[in-house]
Parts: C-alpha cells; sequence; structure tokens
C-alpha cells in the first residue's frame, strides 16, 4: 500500500505540498530533542576536559624520530603551545571516533526515528512527497553535521587560548605559524574533515531509510567506517586501499606542515564525493519504493 498522494491531486485541492515540513520547523524539531543537547554538552566539555587533563600531567620529552609520522605523539607534545595547537589535537583525537558517531546520530537517525515511532506513514499522508521529506530531513541532519564539525574546534580554540595562551601555532615539522597562517590552516583542518564526514552522513542516512531502529543505522555506519580503518592499517592491502572511503581520512596533517600539500586532499575529497553520491542514491531510491505502512 502507497500512502502518498500525487502532486496533482493535492494541487487539485488547493494544497501545495511544495509547502510541507518547512526546513526551520524540522530545524527546530530536531534542536529540541534530548539527544541534541547531549551531542552539544559532550562537544563543549571536552576540549575542557582535554585542557584540564593536560594541566594536570607534567610534559614529557617529545619524540626524538620526527620524521614522516607526526601524527600522534608530536600533536600530543604541541597540544600547549597554544590555542591553534590545543585545537588541532582536539580535531586529531576526536576525528577518528567521536564526529565519526555524532555525525552518523543526526544522519542516521533522522529518519529511522520517524519510523520507529510510527509516525513516518502520518508524514507521508499529510502529505509530505517522499523525496521531500528525505531532503528536508537531509539538509537538517547536515546542518547538524557541520555545526557539530565546527563547533568542536572552535570551542577548543577558545578553551585552549584560555588555558595556554594564544602563541603562534607550530608545526610538528619544525616552524611556527604566524597567527593569520595558523588559523588559516585550521580553517583547512575543519574543513576537509568536514567534507570527510559526509561519507559518513551518507552511509547514516542510507542505514536510516534501510531500518526502522535508530540505533542499527547509528551503529552501522560507524561499524563501517571502523571496518575500513582497520582494513586501511593493513599494508598488505597495496595498491588496493587507496580505494578504501577513509584512506585520506586524516590527509589534512598535509596542512599543519611548512607548506601544504594538497595531492592526497584532492583524492580524498574526490573519492568521499564519489562514495556519498552512490549512497544518498541509493537511500533515495530505496525510499521511493519502500513499504512504509508495513
Amino acid at each position: 500500500m502507497d500512502i502518498d498522494v500525487t502532486e496533482a491531486e493535492a494541487r487539485d485541492g488547493g494544497f501545495r505540498p511544495g509547502r510541507t515540513l518547512p526546513a526551520g520547523v524540522e530545524f527546530v524539531r530536531q534542536l529540541r530533542r534530548r539527544r541534541t543537547h547531549v551531542v552539544a554538552l559532550i562537544l563543549l566539555l571536552l576540549p575542557l576536559a582535554i585542557a584540564l587533563a593536560f594541566q594536570a600531567s607534567s610534559p614529557g620529552p617529545a619524540n626524538g624520530n620526527n620524521s614522516g609520522n607526526f601524527s600522534g605523539p608530536l600533536l600530543a607534545t604541541l597540544a600547549t603551545k597554544g590555542a591553534i595547537n590545543f585545537a588541532l589535537f582536539t580535531e586529531f583525537a576526536s576525528a577518528s571516533f567521536l564526529l565519526v558517531v555524532l555525525v552518523a546520530l543526526f544522519c542516521g537517525d533522522t529518519v529511522a526515528s520517524e519510523a520507529s515511532w510510527s509516525s513516518l506513514r502520518y508524514l507521508l499522508a499529510i502529505p509530505v512527497p517522499r523525496a521531500r521529506l528525505l531532503r528536508q530531513k537531509l539538509i537538517v541532519a547536515l546542518s547538524l553535521s557541520l555545526g557539530a564539525n565546527v563547533l568542536l574546534p572552535a570551542w577548543a580554540l577558545v578553551i585552549g587560548g584560555m588555558f595556554f595562551g594564544w602563541a603562534p601555532a607550530q608545526s610538528p615539522l619544525g616552524g611556527s605559524f604566524t597567527t593569520g597562517e595558523g588559523l588559516t590552516r585550521l580553517l583547512i583542518v575543519v574543513g576537509y574533515a568536514s567534507l570527510q564526514s559526509l561519507l559518513v552522513a551518507a552511509l547514516a542516512f542510507l542505514f536510516g531509510v534501510l531500518t526502522d531502529a535508530p540505533l542499527g543505522a547509528v551503529g552501522g555506519a560507524t561499524m563501517v567506517v571502523v571496518l575500513s580503518n582497520i582494513l586501511d592499517s593493513i599494508t598488505a592491502l597495496d595498491p588496493y586501499r587507496k580505494f578504501l572511503p577513509t584512506h585520506f581520512q586524516y590527509a589534512w596533517l598535509d596542512a599543519v606542515g611548512p607548506s601544504v600539500q594538497w595531492d592526497n586532499m584532492m583524492r580524498g575529497s574526490g573519492l568521499v564525493l564519489v562514495y556519498s553520491a552512490v549512497f544518498f542514491a541509493v537511500a533515495w531510491w530505496h525510499f521511493q519504493r519502500k513499504d512504509i505502512v508495513s
């Protein structure tokens, strides 16, 4: 049974499907949900907890081997050297799991939660066209995901300044940036990381229309990302692992060297856009044919 009423039938009665489910209304609904409040609280408390942890611990010696691999120990060593370095470390520490879960939560829960509450069939019976419902839900979910990706490093920058000052950022490969250069590098990092989160959003959104269980959608997207990261760590898979969706997840580290290296970030951007387009297309195709009643 198909609940949808055709657009022509709706217009005959003076009803305009294009005016249903305004993005502003959906945005307010999502902002009022407890899960959004919990996410905001986590994003605000995490940089503070990291800063207090650094304050409570004594600084350790830097790793003497700085060639090539500076992603982990050296970013941690430089985290207390100023606000920008602290924001970069917070981004590095959060990108592999926390931000993945939060983006999956916003994008995987948005449709699946309506199905689990049995309100999805009533939304479509208003009628809200299926394509419009997906579009409005996705716009709001991506907006909240982008907000999470921007809020964390921005707040970490403020907390880092309060705890460790506003000294010029230092590169893990040596040298330092002016304040303007450091902020530009941070913007590149946040922009690229936000684009990479589009892959998680597309995966979670696809699982969200495939299942009526919000946790299944969130967990499924997170599991795929974790599995991709595990496979990417197996060097024996070369050269095929460069086609894994998360292979270039940390290509933004090329932006914190003495000069910005764009090659891997361009490859990573192209890869994530292709994967995301496919996942979103499959989600749209499936939802148009989904039996909402059953």
